[in-house]
């Protein structure tokens, strides 16, 4: 495991157990690990800053960015799916297009071709933005509409408008060997340590606690230490306002969705907080903020021997509450080996194709 703190400008990087089973070497700042869905983060950003800068609006429709002579399917009326939807899991598309084939490494399914292959034949669940479900799809598809609004690659853009200017030097999509050879082992084999663009957006990310941290100071907007400032996590839909909400409770109960983010508490409190949970390929990752307090935490833990029974976000968002010197916010009412099963944000492969 890796710990990861700020609170003002305060940073504590923290390691616990071993970087690979029997390794009996403690994980550290520079250990390789897999974001998984908190790379949405990322991709919320990169939405915002396009959109302050006029480059694309959130609601302009999917349709405007698909590529020549594919057709995004509409909802009843015709209700088009738009960016803000699909970064608020609101856009009426399922969680996965399919499951995992056989071998295939993880955050490698599905690229580009294959989702727009897949779309045109789809009918949405709901239509657009009167319910939400988690989708890593929808997020795959952001992506590449911001892709198409600049006419670069996701990972180039991700690299120039936020891994550079915040000097996030072993954050990337695409790790060398000496990143890879610095990955994070759990106690069963995961498979390769490879280029995982075609789920950049959706949990592809790689990155180090070290960076994580200069993600956290940014976030919270933490002035004085050389970090740009981030645009400020809002709120874009209230779950009063939805029919349902499925996938998104497994920190908490929602009381609102951002871009990726998700509020947990009264919006009014102290102790509101601004979390993204992440799973698959082994890990579970945690990003919680209290923005009142300039108080963050990352986690990343790799899966061991046994059934754990820790509730690891639940437990990630009561150190929040102390390091921030505030009341928790309520826990969480599903249960939690319910909560562990359905954290998995990318499905595993089959039981086939694991090699033990």
């Amino acid at each position: 495991m890796v710990l990861v703190v700020v609170r003002n400008h305060e940073v504590l990087i923290k390691g616990y157990g071993e970087t690979a089973p029997t390794s009996g070497i403690r994980p550290d700042a520079n250990s390789t690990i897999r974001l998984c869905s908190v790379s949405k983060v990322f991709a919320g950003e990169l939405l915002l800053q396009l959109a302050n800068e006029g480059k694309v609006r959130f609601d302009d429709p999917l349709q405007r960015f698909a590529p020549p002579r594919y057709t995004v399917p509409k909802g009843h009326g015709g209700a088009p799916i738009t960016l803000l939807e699909l970064a608020t899991h609101t856009g009426g598309l399922p969680r996965e297009v399919s499951a995992y084939p056989a071998k295939t490494p993880h955050f490698t399914f599905p690229d580009q071709r294959f989702r727009w292959n897949w779309l045109p034949q789809q009918r949405l669940l709901f239509t657009p933005g009167t319910k939400a479900l988690y989708s890593n799809v929808g997020f795959d598809l952001l992506g590449d509409a911001l892709a198409s609004a600049t006419h670069e690659s996701y990972a180039h853009l991700l690299h120039e408008r936020i891994l550079q200017p915040l000097s996030l030097w072993n954050t990337t999509l695409v790790p060398s060997p000496e990143q890879c050879a610095r990955l994070l082992q759990g106690s069963a084999d995961e498979g390769l340590c490879t280029d995982t663009q075609p789920s950049g957006a959706s949990g592809g990310i790689y990155s180090t606690a070290t960076d994580m941290a200069r993600m956290l100071q940014s976030l919270l907007h933490i002035q004085g230490i050389g970090v740009p400032d981030s645009p400020a996590i809002s709120i874009y839909r209230k779950p009063g306002d939805l029919k349902s909400i499925e996938g998104l409770s497994h920190a908490g109960d929602p009381t609102g969705i951002g871009l990726a983010w998700i509020q947990l508490g009264d919006p009014d409190s102290p102790s509101m907080v601004m979390e993204k949970t992440g799973g698959g390929a082994g890990f579970l990752t945690y990003v919680a903020l209290n923005p009142r307090q300039q108080t963050g935490i990352f986690m990343a833990i790799t899966d061991g021997k046994g059934k754990n029974q820790i509730d690891f976000f639940h437990e990630g968002n009561e150190l929040l509450a102390a390091l921030a010197n505030v009341p928790p916010v309520p826990a969480k009412t599903i249960p939690v080996r319910a909560a562990k099963k359905k954290a998995v944000h990318h499905p595993r492969k089959p039981k086939r194709a694991k090699a033990k």
